[in-house]
């Protein structure tokens, strides 16, 4: 899938994971617009690099719709890559009091990690679908959604979230089989331990305790790595329907 030329929606693009995605994609010639909720740090982005910034609660099927059509204004939507957050939340399924963990954050743990990346991806195939094919093999896009290794090993008290980004893992061949008639590609990336500008002085401390954990290289991943990755993703018309590990062969232990 050729980047140029086309448009792009990076979700969660104010953060680390996604602000390293849009400006790698920018660079690469894609109009790029980048859906969030930091109204400050999109408008600087949007200033510095000149890509679009829209207002975006993933959560909300509006929002998700005007992040979409602010795309297409720019270029045929070629790529949606999904990379946002939602508010922390875990435990033990039954805390030392002998409580249950909350139903409610239960709940609010799928609709932000999991249930929103499903709105995201069919608002986002449904633009794609409508675009002439770029190639003889009917291309006409691709997704990217970020899960997490804590989809496969979570550790204790991470129940809600691995759960979500279970999910999100889940979603993968299936969706990709399902948009397969409409030349549209999924692709999941599940990272490991990244540190992100988001963690600020607290990163020494992370890095000093998940870098040794790492087998190699032994040091917590970087930003522009998962952006390196989504490009070629975009780029690589015969990845599809695969979760791939970005994680340096770390596996979570219990806790």
């Amino acid at each position: 899938m050729q980047i140029s030329g086309s448009s792009a929606i990076v979700v969660g693009g104010t953060g680390g994971l996604g602000e390293a995605t849009a400006r790698r994609l920018h660079a690469a010639g894609a109009k790029v617009v980048i859906a969030d909720v930091n109204d400050d740090k999109g408008k600087a982005l949007e200033a510095e690099l000149g890509v679009r910034y829209v207002h975006t609660d993933a959560t909300s099927e509006a929002d998700v719709q005007a992040a979409v059509a602010a795309a297409q204004e720019l270029g045929p939507l070629r790529a949606s890559v999904d990379t946002h957050g939602g508010p922390p939340f875990g435990g033990r399924l039954i805390g030392k009091d002998g409580s249950p963990l909350a139903l409610d954050g239960f709940r609010m743990t799928l609709e932000y990690y999991l249930t929103s990346v499903f709105n995201v991806m069919r608002l986002a195939a449904a633009a794609m679908a409508k675009q002439e094919p770029v190639d003889e093999d009917g291309s006409r896009g691709v997704i990217v959604n970020t899960a997490s290794i804590a989809a496969f090993e979570g550790q204790v008290g991470q129940l809600p979230y691995s759960a979500a980004k279970g999910g999100v893992a889940g979603m993968t061949l299936v969706a990709a089989r399902d948009l397969s008639p409409l030349g549209i590609r999924v692709v999941t990336i599940a990272p490991g331990t990244v540190l992100t500008p988001a963690y600020g002085k607290a990163g020494d401390q992370l890095e000093a305790y998940w870098g040794p954990q790492v087998p190699h290289p032994r040091r917590m991943g970087r930003s522009d790595e998962y952006a390196q990755l989504a490009q070629h993703i975009v780029e690589n018309d015969y990845l599809n329907g695969e979760i791939i590990r970005l994680d340096g062969a770390i596996r979570f232990p219990p806790k």
